[in-house]
């Protein structure tokens, strides 16, 4: 590889502007005209979060969320306030902003629709809920309508499949939907009735859901059912049949099993591992002997 020579290299175009300027920190207003500055109890909450753990890092996904339920997003000021809280680098803090798809780094209306669109909600008519959304909101992928209400996006699985196809609005779930009653939802939410989660509270807009990721309840969490009744399917096909969780002896030693009986319960399945081994032992030498004797039958 070549060097160049700085005797020999280009000289800067005389024409060319250079700053001599000294550096001038970017006014409050760089990020956003809409975007405010975050509040003092902001960042008081902020802190609160981070000392909720041993490690203040720990803390910062839940502090990306409460970045999320004042700003609409997250605002380059909410990560530089993560990092200095924190004391990390602003580039640590974005890139777990840019790593999980629960951060936004654009605004997010009122309420953010998800659609699974993964292979069995998608057969089940995913698909279609999707494009006729997109259709009536007149919006694509990650985008939100012009009225500011709804943010459009499709989402590789909800953990749902029991209820295919599902949708989500703002992280609670809207099971077994069609292209119409999707519709219909999205309609209610922007003229403002109540819309409420099949297995879940009243929705909640984005900005109150995210406040709740950030660890501040609203004293929701038990209303509606958590499992519905597909859920629960093979919890009723157990006990019809009798069948219940191994207890303390299959896992060995419990929390309050004193050391001694521990010992002896581990003896025992020593010796039961044992009596299985020698049995899968005579068992192989018994078909042996069954083989030869069958085959010398055959040769006779």
């Amino acid at each position: 590889m070549s060097s160049i020579d700085p005797t020999t290299a280009p000289a800067v175009d005389p024409g060319m502007a250079v700053s001599t300027a000294p550096y001038a920190a970017p006014s409050p207003d760089r990020f956003s005209e809409n975007d405010a500055a975050l509040t003092p109890q902001t960042w008081s909450e902020l802190r609160q979060i981070a000392a909720r753990y041993p490690e203040a890092r720990s803390g910062l996904l839940p502090m990306l969320h409460l970045v999320q339920s004042v700003e609409g997003r997250v605002t380059p000021e909410g990560i530089e306030a993560c990092a200095e809280i924190l004391g990390i680098s602003a580039a640590e803090v974005s890139g777990v902003a840019t790593f999980y798809t629960m951060y936004k780094r654009k605004p997010v209306g009122d309420y953010l629709v998800g659609v699974c669109t993964n292979t069995l909600c998608a057969v089940m008519g995913g698909d279609l809920i999707f494009e006729r959304l997109k259709e009536h909101l007149d919006v694509g992928n990650d985008e939100t309508s012009a009225d500011g209400s709804i943010t459009l996006e499709h989402i590789e699985c909800n953990a749902a499949c029991d209820y295919a196809p599902v949708m989500m609005v703002n992280w609670e779930f809207m099971d077994n939907q069609t292209p119409d009653s999707a519709v219909r939802v999205v309609d209610d939410l922007r003229s403002g009735a109540e819309v409420r989660s099949t297995r879940g509270p009243a929705l909640c807009t984005w900005k109150q859901a995210e406040r709740v990721l950030a660890g501040f309840p609203d004293d929701l969490a038990d209303e509606g059912p958590s499992a519905g009744p597909a859920s629960l399917v093979g919890l009723g096909i157990a006990r019809a049949n009798g069948w219940t969780a191994p207890g303390g002896e299959a896992s060995g030693r419990t929390s309050d099993e004193p050391a001694e009986a521990a010992t002896g319960t581990e003896g025992s399945h020593e010796a039961d591992r044992a009596d299985s081994e020698g049995e899968v032992e005579r068992s192989g030498a018994e078909l042996k002997h069954e083989d030869d004797a069958r085959g010398t039958e055959e040769a006779q």
